[in-house]
């Protein structure tokens, strides 16, 4: 049953909003820096060891049973730029709604009413995990993965790169994808004892400022 509800949650088709969001790959394609599979592999793997890091602790602290308001404001904390702030929490307004109407539980609803315009995405998504019945690490692993195959999928449509290309940066990415994983559950293995001090905050300086740049954007193809 475990196994059955990560490949549900992590399913880019679970209705929770990511296709409309590139991950900051559109303003990178725009600025050049991401051309092909190679340069689109490079940036995935430093969105994977900063923002991936981040976002797998606290959806593992949060799938392990930790208070997902105090998560909340720790992921604010971890987000200094408000156009991200913004994306965090209406991406997880809307895996809340998907999450209770798949794996409806009194935690989902209780987080809801604290945070009624959205909490931020990896904390909904670790409670998610929870009320499906997964484990820490299985929430690491959804939003790690989640945090490059947005980025994969959008620089198809972007560069009109081959999407077997795409996959291939994926499947290139996976080894750095389950040690991401496995920090992140093991940090979220700590806040017990340390609080959420022990969560990463890995920070990525140009996904903020173009994050920043991009939502000024007067057009654009992704809502990030």
């Amino acid at each position: 049953m475990s196994r059955a509800a990560l490949l549900v949650l992590a399913d880019g088709r679970f209705p929770a909003g990511g296709h409309a969001h590139s991950g900051g790959a559109e303003p990178a394609v725009a600025a050049g820096r991401i051309t092909d599979a190679a340069t689109l592999e490079a940036f995935c793997r430093g969105r994977l060891h900063t923002a991936g890091l981040v976002a797998a602790g606290l959806a593992a602290a949060a799938a392990a049973g930790h208070d997902p308001l105090l998560l909340d404001d720790a992921a604010d904390a971890r987000t200094p730029v408000p156009a991200l702030r913004q994306v965090a929490r209406r991406l997880g307004r809307q895996m809340m709604r998907a999450a209770r109407a798949t794996w409806p539980s009194p935690a989902l609803d209780a987080l809801a009413a604290a945070r009624p315009r959205g909490a931020h995405q990896p904390v909904v998504l670790g409670l998610t995990a929870r009320s499906a019945g997964l484990d820490p690490l299985d929430a690491a692993h959804a939003v790690a993965y989640e945090n490059i195959s947005g980025p994969a999928t959008a620089a198809v449509r972007l560069l009109s790169l081959d999407p077997f290309d795409a996959t291939a940066v994926l499947a290139r990415l996976a080894a750095d994808l389950e040690r991401v994983a496995q920090q992140g559950a093991e940090a979220a293995a700590r806040v017990g004892a340390e609080g959420v001090d022990a969560l990463p905050a890995a920070s990525a300086p140009l996904l903020d400022i173009t994050a920043a740049q991009h939502a000024a954007w007067p057009v654009r193809l992704f809502a990030s």
